[in-house]
């Protein structure tokens, strides 16, 4: 374990913890995943799990099978890779980025038929769960017999998302028992880790940070503003991310006679409140609302805009914000977890977040060509640093960790 003295949070570093030749390195390492998110369902913490499996479809001492969702009825196996099977539990899913109680309830149920399935049929030597709840959930009565880690990635944090106040006062006493049953946990941001500690004090939180794959995303020439500004935000439309505020935002730079479009990329909720709110400000022309836009075509989404901008009340680690910064984008951001990790000299943090600060904040971008030009320039560096293949690496150096701690123990 090592101390941060920047904050109070506990951290445990998987990084290097393993050399030699012990004897788990040496055979086929059988890992049981399961996500209740999985793309196109969810956000973040899909994409995570399947950057991680895209890292380790090439390790042939693995061999992973995938317990995740799909957003119709039925049930379906899929081969990912030679080492990889993926089983989708299918739920009455209405939109596939924001999720309704009944379909969690609907999901948990079923999963949990098929969880109990594959532990009678295969041999693990560990589960990952992704999110403590409700995915770990389906760890916790099982954990004498399997040990389990945890990928806390937001909303199964108490404190994370505002909407689920009551949740997180009923349900602390059941999360408390899978945080203590787990094995390891680890967030995807020294930010999540210490909301976590709040949470839970007594535990030690690790921390492994996402990636972004820097040969897809990267920037075509130097960035340079166009006219009109370009400011994109890629974001699923609930009311944690506050696009309701970048809306604003865009009406506050009008009034300063700043000349940007915003494009929003993402689904959501909130959509049709959000064209509201846009037309009730006379800023529907200047805001184009864009729904889902396909994986293939973010990164050059990324590089015809100008400026990313976020103003979530809360995340993990936006995946989004590292695929702009790899792609030159200059950020402007409201103060979140993961914002310590990414932000250096390439971006702007608002920290008391107002239509009047975030205009204010890009059009010191904008009125500041040489500035941006740095900022582009750094965000590209800073992204860098941040690799999936580091990412999976750590994860490999977690579950070395557990399992040799489990068969010392019973050895």
């Amino acid at each position: 374990m090592s101390f941060d003295a920047k904050t109070s949070a506990k951290k445990v570093d998987y990084k290097g913890r393993h050399h030699g030749d012990c004897e788990f390195k040496q055979r086929t390492m059988r890992i049981l995943m399961a996500n209740y998110e999985f793309p196109p369902i969810g956000g973040g913490a899909g994409k995570a799990n399947l950057c991680l499996l895209k890292e380790f479809a090439a390790n042939g001492r693995l061999m992973i099978d995938v317990l995740t969702s799909a957003p119709k009825p039925g049930f379906t196996t899929e081969k990912f890779a030679d080492n990889i099977t993926i089983y989708k539990v299918g739920v009455h899913k209405k939109n596939l980025h924001f999720w309704r109680k009944t379909e969690v309830a609907e999901w948990l149920f079923k999963a949990g038929f098929r969880y109990h399935a594959l532990l009678r049929k295969n041999s693990y030597d560990l589960a990952h769960a992704f999110f403590a709840f409700p995915t770990a959930y389906l760890c916790l009565r099982t954990a004498a017999k399997l040990p389990y880690i945890i990928s806390l990635r937001g909303s199964d944090v108490p404190g994370y998302n505002v909407r689920l106040r009551i949740d997180y006062k009923l349900l602390s006493p059941l999360f408390r028992r899978i945080w203590k049953s787990a094995s390891a946990l680890v967030a995807n941001s020294q930010g999540l880790a210490e909301l976590a500690e709040k949470f839970a004090p007594q535990l030690d939180i690790g921390v492994i940070n996402n990636g972004v794959y820097t040969d897809t995303f990267y920037p075509a020439t130097a960035k340079r503003p166009t006219r009109p500004v370009k400011i994109l935000t890629v974001s699923r439309l609930i009311s944690r991310k506050r696009i309701d505020l970048l809306i604003e935002t865009v009406a506050k730079a009008k009034e300063l006679d700043v000349d940007i479009q915003l494009d929003i990329a993402g689904q959501g909720n909130l959509m049709h409140r959000l064209e509201k709110l846009a037309r009730k400000l006379a800023v529907a022309e200047r805001v184009n609302f864009m729904d889902r836009v396909p994986t293939e075509q973010m990164p050059q989404l990324y590089r015809d805009n100008d400026i990313f901008v976020m103003s979530s009340a809360h995340e993990g680690m936006s995946n989004a914000m590292l695929e702009a910064m790899a792609c030159g984008l200059p950020i402007v951001t409201t103060r979140c977890e993961g914002v310590d990790e990414l932000i250096a000299d390439n971006g702007i943090v608002v920290e008391h977040p107002s239509p009047d600060s975030m205009a204010e904040a890009i059009k010191a971008l904008i009125d500041d060509p040489p500035r941006y030009e740095q900022m582009s320039a750094a965000a590209v560096k800073q992204a860098q640093q941040f690799t999936w293949s580091s990412a999976a690496g750590q994860y490999l150096d977690c579950y070395h960790t557990v399992i040799d701690k489990r068969s010392r123990g019973n050895g």
